[in-house]
């Protein structure tokens, strides 16, 4: 898939070798510019000030979980439609229900992930807000 411009993906990821790698592989499809931030007090500024176009979010996080960062990105109205993926260990049923149903994440992906699949998540991302 081509865009006229790069999508703007944001990653909240506290683990940073995690951060680099997502932002490596998404910067290879040429389609993404990619920043991250690892400290969760700082995502919500991070999201206000880079505008992305989809954000990567974890959810174990220290100082403040990733739901806490969700509610609080989704809490305004300019990101209340911007896509948000839970990219997580947490692989049981139950939490992808509570995610994607409760939550109303736009994606879960679990960690450990491969190359391809966060490519395709990431896409998927942008099919249900065009």
């Amino acid at each position: 898939m081509r865009y006229l411009w790069k999508k703007k993906i944001l990653v909240i990821e506290d683990d940073k070798d995690i951060a680099d790698l997502v932002k490596l592989v998404l910067e290879t499809t040429e389609d993404f510019k990619v920043e991250t931030v690892l400290d969760p007090l700082m995502a919500y500024d991070k999201v206000k000030e880079y505008q992305p176009d989809a954000i990567l979010l974890d959810l174990s996080m220290p100082k403040m979980d990733g739901w806490a960062v969700f509610k609080l990105i989704r809490s305004d109205n300019a990101f209340a439609n911007t896509p948000i993926a839970i990219l997580t260990a947490k692989s049981q049923q139950f939490d992808q229900m509570v995610g994607l149903h409760i939550m109303n994440a736009d994606a879960y992906i679990t960690k450990p992930f491969g190359k391809q699949e966060l490519i395709d998540k990431t896409y998927e991302l942008f099919k249900t807000k065009e």
